[in-house]
């Protein structure tokens, strides 16, 4: 795989990884508080048109408790407020109060006769009925026998923060399933049957979003930000005419005596009645909110990671941050917008994933770009360094061919001598040549851009043209040569290459050596392995040295000490080259004895050679 491919990849997983991370942590409790506070701030800044109720609670209050004789009178106080209510002609009447106790003395007997008959005069009533660990607690049959209908009284409290944002319009018992006293008062009073399907329900023309494979079928509860209008138990008969055709809802709302004090999304008390009462105001105005569905919001969450993701991929500096910004701003504000529209988003989750995502992008393209800023500054030094090092290389030649051109045009020479400086001209030019050639294989091996020669020499040969290259520059510094063992088998690669890898151990031996000492160079073939070393009896190198000899533009000790002009160029080409022929180099050396570099090449003997003939 291509750098640009592999490069590209490591992106995408970047950006998988904020998304998975994001996602993640959007399901958590943290994440669903922010969900909550989210939904209620939005709640509060979007409150529903209050143009007036279908529907009104008769509140059997505290003041109602203690003028009629608290909740041992509740039979009587219920019977009493039935009757006012069905004189005042409502639609529908929905009793939020449990009616599962029969009484069993003389008074509470004729307490529930009267309760009885107060029922059975109430036209379209509806009779509420609670969950318990047993099943279903339903009202007394004499009781029941009087309802149009039976709607359970559980209202669905989120257990995070205990406020309650939806109603629970279906709940199951022992295989018996009740609907919740809001529908069935909505259903009584609209005089339509419930048509289930498995999205919604619809009662007449009025579709309710309640899926069925959530639990209970939750219907969000669209809370009417002046309330439901309420009125005492104890002054029914004075608003009758606000009882007129609208659908009551009859409950107890005393603190001290209501089982079901519980929050709406303002963080207001209410009685578990005036839930039911919002519920059906949110039934019959039929501005429902629809909660969005997980793989809308994964949906979203994508969009979000791939918008990050080409905007760092694609604009440039500061307009990729704007870009993100933008980004950022419409995960936080396309759950609000959203909402307005009918649809509940969450926003903790596509919000951070916009977030990281973004952060991550952002992080990535930050790294990226300074590490081709270093790969450009180092390119960049490695090229002035590689010049320093050919400019430095051809210095030798070019005096030669310059000296040898100025004594043949300023001095009248024989005919022998202008021979021998003509050949030397041309010997040093087609070195020239090769210094050039060399110099630009290397910069293409170091790049991995060049294919090398595949072709068979022998190992000798290659060690006595380099003998003969180097002995010059030895007898200027009276140092000595030998060649301690012969040199045997084949070498299969570049020799041109080859030759300029071990020129350049012999010439550094030289160089690095104090005059009149000698260098020696040996061989030794072991299978298919020769080992090519050259000692010196230079100044030599700590481990520090031995460490970093083959680093790029290293210099060592003994090269500033020495006074010799080098670049810490040669010795790391020499170390590629021999990697690229399938071999290693080895270096020992200590302070003060000299240093010993070897070449360990893969070679082919006269030997095996012959053996494969004969196998053959």
């Amino acid at each position: 795989m291509t750098e640009p491919g592999r490069r590209t990849w490591l992106y995408i997983g970047v950006l998988s990884g904020c998304f998975v991370i994001a996602t993640l942590a959007g399901w958590t409790t943290l994440a669903k508080r922010i969900d909550h506070y989210a939904y209620d701030l939005t709640t509060a800044i979007t409150p529903v048109t209050d143009y007036g109720s279908d529907s009104i609670v008769v509140a059997i209050d505290e003041e109602t408790l203690r003028q009629r004789g608290g909740m041992r009178k509740i039979r009587t106080i219920l019977a009493e407020a039935l009757e006012q209510i069905s004189a005042a002609q409502p639609k529908a009447v929905a009793v939020d109060v449990i009616l599962a106790d029969g009484g069993t003395g003389a008074s509470d007997q004729s307490e529930d006769a009267r309760l009885e008959a107060a029922l059975h005069d109430t036209k379209n009533l509806i009779l509420s009925c609670d969950l318990v660990p047993s099943g279903w607690e339903d009202p007394l049959p004499l009781f029941a026998s009087a309802a149009a209908a039976i709607g359970h009284a559980h209202s669905e409290v989120d257990r995070l923060d205990g406020v309650s944002r939806a109603l629970s319009l279906e709940e199951t018992a022992n295989h018996q399933r009740r609907w919740a006293l809001a529908l069935e008062a909505f259903r009584i009073s609209r005089g339509q049957p419930i048509t289930e399907s498995p999205e919604d329900l619809q009662v007449g023309e009025v579709t309710i979003p309640a899926p069925l494979g959530a639990s209970g079928r939750p219907m969000l509860i669209r809370y009417l930000p002046s309330g439901i209008t309420t009125v005492s138990a104890l002054r029914v008969s004075q608003n009758a005419l606000a009882l007129k055709d609208k659908t009551v809802f009859l409950g107890i709302t005393a603190l001290s005596a209501a089982r079901d004090r519980l929050l709406n999304p303002d963080g207001i008390n209410i009685a578990g009645v005036e839930v039911h009462a919002h519920a059906f105001e949110t039934m019959a105005r039929g501005n429902f909110l629809r909660s969005a569905g997980n793989l809308s919001t994964l949906g979203l969450s994508i969009l979000f990671t791939i918008a990050a993701g080409l905007a760092f991929a694609f604009l440039p500096g500061w307009m990729a941050y704007a870009a993100a910004l933008a980004i950022i701003i419409t995960a936080m504000t396309v759950p609000f917008y959203l909402f307005w529209q009918g649809l509940v988003f969450p926003l903790s989750g596509p919000a951070f994933v916009a977030w990281l995502s973004c952060s991550g992008a952002a992080t990535y393209q930050h790294f990226f770009v300074r590490r081709q800023l270093r790969r450009s500054e180092s390119e960049k030094s490695r090229y002035q360094q590689a010049i320093h090092w050919a400019a430095h290389e051809m210095r030798t030649p070019l005096t030669a061919i310059q000296g040898s051109s100025e004594i043949m045009t300023n001095y009248s020479l024989p005919e022998a001598k202008q021979k021998q400086l003509s050949e030397m001209i041309n010997s040093e030019s087609k070195r020239l040549a090769r210094l050039i050639q060399t110099f630009l294989d290397v910069e293409r091996l170091a790049e991995g851009h060049m294919e090398m020669k595949r072709e068979v020499f022998p190992a000798a040969g290659v060690v006595n043209t380099c003998l003969r290259r180097v002995e010059p520059l030895a007898s200027r510094k009276t140092i000595t040569i030998s060649l301690d063992t012969p040199v045997e088998g084949t070498l299969t690669g570049d020799r041109e290459l080859m030759e300029y890898a071990f020129y350049n151990l012999l010439t550094n031996a030289v160089k690095y050596s104090p005059a009149g000492t000698h260098v020696s160079i040996t061989a030794s073939a072991r299978g298919d392995a020769l080992r090519l070393a050259v000692r010196d009896e230079g100044i030599g190198m700590d481990a520090k040295e031995l460490k970093n000899i083959f680093r790029k533009f290293y210099r060592t000790q003994r090269a500033e000490q020495s006074g010799e002009v080098g670049t810490g160029i040669g010795l790391s080409i020499v170390e590629q080259i021999v990697t690229h022929h399938g071999g290693r180099m080895e270096v020992s050396s200590e302070p003060g004895k000299g240093s010993c570099f070897t070449m360990i090449l893969k070679v082919k003997l006269q030997r095996n050679i012959v053996a494969e003939t004969i196998d053959r």
